[in-house]
């Protein structure tokens, strides 16, 4: 049986859009902030474009989408070799829809996850498509929203090498 554990997180998020007068009035400071955590490269952040931010940058709402499309994708590799599935490509384009609440904050409805998955071997396509379930069920991103994850996924059979 395997051991249950705490696990500890740590970042350290930094404001860096104080143009020289603090938080004076709305328009007078950026939502520039950066992601710390030691041993990592930073992570320039800021709010998302129609909340003042900088698009060039992650916003928070990039940031819960990333960590559900990469949880689910690193759960369901785990699950693919624990059913003797071998993966050879994968790729999700993820989408999710956030609604404001008229006072100021709001929150994600849904997110759907698209991943194209290619799998060696087309025995493996069963396993593969149900290794999907698996992974959602073991995704410690997707147990820790209020809100529904939706899996709409293609898996496809490696061409023949050449």
């Amino acid at each position: 049986m395997a051991s249950l554990g705490e696990h500890h997180y740590a970042l350290t998020t930094t404001w860096t859009g104080n143009r020289g007068t603090g938080t004076s009035g709305y328009r007078d400071y950026t939502r520039d902030v950066t992601i710390g955590i030691q041993g990592k490269p930073d992570l320039l952040a800021s709010a998302d474009k129609p909340f003042r931010g900088d698009p060039g940058r992650w916003n928070p709402e990039d940031l819960l989408l990333a960590a559900l499309s990469e949880c689910h994708l690193l759960s369901y590799l785990h699950a693919c070799v624990t059913a003797g599935v071998v993966v050879t490509d994968y790729r999700d384009d993820a989408t999710g829809v956030m609604r404001e609440d008229g006072r100021g904050g709001g929150a994600f409805t849904e997110v759907t996850l698209r991943p194209r998955v290619q799998v060696a071997d087309e025995s493996m396509l069963d396993a593969a498509r149900s290794a999907h379930h698996t992974a959602h069920e073991w995704c410690f991103i997707a147990n820790s929203v209020n809100f529904p994850v939706h899996h709409e996924a293609t898996v496809i059979v490696a061409p023949a090498p050449a």
